[in-house]
Order: C-alpha cells, then sequence, then structure tokens
C-alpha cells in the first residue's frame, strides 16, 4: 500500500479562465484538487475553460466562489480589489477559505477584505509567460512562483508554499512591502526584452534578412545564458568595447528610426555598467558617452 502522504482534495474555484488561471487550476487539478467551477465570459476564456478544464461549470463569479474551498482569483491588476469587495459584499466569501490571487503587482493588501472574514489569505504570482494552453502546465515545473502572505502569518506563508510545490514548482517567498519593485524587475526583464528582440527582427528585415528570427535566435539564446551564468562579464559588443566610432556609426543608420531613442538609453545604461564592472576603461567609457550626447 502507497503510504506517500497525499494534499489534503480541495474544492477549487477560478476566476477567471484567463491564460493564468486556466493554466493555475489545471495545475492544481493535476496535484490532486478538484476544480469545481469556474468563471468564464469571453470566448478566448470559454475556450480555455473547455480545453484545460474541461466539463468544469462554468458559473458566475459570486457562484464560483462561494462553492470553493479554495478561490482562485486571476484577474487583471486593476479589477482585483474591486472583485474582492464585490464578492465580500455579494456573501461569496466566508471564514476558512483560502483565497489566492495571481497579480504580481500586488501583495496580500488587496485581499484585505477577505482576511477580515477569517479567509486565509496569499498571493501566487507564477514566474512565467503562459499562453492558455495545454503545454503551460508543463511549464510550471521549471517555473518558479512569488508567494506572499501577511507579516508573521506562517500558516498562509506555509499553506501557499505547500501549494507551489503541488502544481510542482518552487515557492520563492516576496515580502508584501517588496512586491512593487519584485515586480518592476520581471516586468523591465521579460516585457522588455521581448520588445528589444521585436525591434532587432525588425531592423534586420529592414536590412533584407528574410528570417530574422531564425538568425538571432542562436545568438539570442547564448547572450541570456551568459548573462544568467556571469553577469556584467557578459557585456560584448562596441559599447562595452569602448568602440565609439561603431556607436556613432549605429546612430547614424537609425536615425530615422523609431528604435534610436531605445538604442541610445540602452546604450548609454550598458556603458555604466561596463564601466561599473571594469570592462570599459574610464577614458573609452566618456568617449562612448561624449558620441551618445553629441547625437542626440
Amino acid at each position: 500500500m502507497d503510504a506517500t502522504p497525499r494534499p489534503a482534495r480541495l474544492a477549487v474555484g477560478v476566476i477567471s479562465a484567463g491564460r493564468v488561471g486556466s493554466v493555475l487550476g489545471a495545475a492544481l487539478a493535476r496535484a490532486g484538487h478538484v476544480v469545481g467551477a469556474v468563471a468564464a465570459v469571453s470566448r478566448d476564456s470559454l475556450r480555455r475553460a473547455e480545453e484545460l478544464l474541461p466539463d468544469v461549470p462554468v458559473l458566475s463569479p459570486p457562484e464560483v466562489a462561494a462553492s470553493a474551498d479554495l478561490v482562485l482569483l486571476a484577474v487583471p491588476d486593476d479589477e482585483l480589489a474591486g472583485l474582492v469587495r464585490g464578492l465580500v459584499a455579494t456573501g461569496s466569501l466566508r471564514q476558512g477559505q483560502i483565497v489566492v490571487h495571481t497579480s504580481g503587482a500586488q501583495g496580500v493588501g488587496v485581499l484585505a477584505p477577505a482576511a477580515a472574514l477569517g479567509a486565509l489569505c496569499v498571493a501566487l504570482h507564477p514566474v512565467m509567460t503562459f499562453t492558455g494552453r495545454p503545454e503551460d502546465v508543463q511549464r510550471m515545473t521549471a517555473s518558479t512562483v512569488g508567494v506572499t502572505a501577511a507579516d508573521g502569518d506562517e500558516v498562509a506563508w506555509h499553506v501557499g508554499e505547500a501549494l507551489v510545490v503541488e502544481m510542482a514548482a518552487e515557492p520563492v517567498r516576496v515580502p508584501e512591502a517588496a512586491r512593487p519593485l519584485y515586480h518592476a524587475a520581471l516586468a523591465h526583464g521579460a516585457n522588455h526584452l521581448i520588445t528589444v528582440v521585436a525591434d532587432c527582427a525588425d531592423l534586420l528585415r529592414r536590412a533584407g534578412v528574410a528570417d530574422a528570427e531564425r538568425m538571432i535566435g542562436p545568438l539570442l539564446s547564448a547572450a541570456l545564458d551568459n548573462v544568467l551564468r556571469h553577469g556584467d562579464r557578459a557585456l560584448t559588443g562596441p559599447v562595452a568595447r569602448g568602440d565609439a566610432g561603431t556607436v556613432a556609426k549605429h546612430l547614424d543608420v537609425l536615425r530615422d528610426s523609431e528604435v534610436l531613442p531605445a538604442y541610445r538609453v540602452l546604450a548609454r545604461r550598458t556603458a555604466d555598467r561596463a564601466a561599473a564592472a571594469g570592462l570599459l576603461k574610464p577614458d573609452l567609457a566618456s568617449a562612448v558617452r561624449t558620441t551618445l550626447e553629441d547625437q542626440s
């Protein structure tokens, strides 16, 4: 007989079936919990619910919350506070429930109305970008999840961490006060990386490269791997070398491009990091900065 401890089976309610909610709901179901209801309105949400949470009833948010032991709130940041207030006002939340939200920008303060009722409140933010497709459930196994609970509430901290482990991800504690900085860091890295890569591909296409993504894929994969392993020591290219002449040529060919302001800002930041790391001599760093300023 298998004596391996099993997680307590919780009735899970998912509000709503966006990319994150549908994936976390499926991950919780895979861990042995029972998703009893889901809220979904848009065509895409209904499709994701059908694909990732098959045969789960689609109900209104108050009905989903009232039927659940674990209420998963996976709505946009700006909607979260109003949703919590609305669920409290309709009597859909109660003492003893676990109420979890997935917003990266907010901690558990936004769940205060639920906490006042006696609900156990946790913020769980997967550090992963999702498409809302089945393969995303497997991606959870390689991701970390930022966990936030009220200061001093070790029960809530442990419950949040246990849920993450059950979903086969790695929990990382993020204090309430650090949540905005934590989210700004992730948004800066992930969202702006996409913008930079897309700009790079656009410029290559203008240069006549037919398959820009194929060209830059290995380069960018190596660059990402190198910086994660070596930090600023991974910096390469004309700015890190102090090659002001090449930087000037770049500025010239980008003069009529909407990419120019971003190139200039990032080049300055690269020069600062390279100089601070001792990779770029002060005189060369000064030459690069002067070139960037002269051609503003």
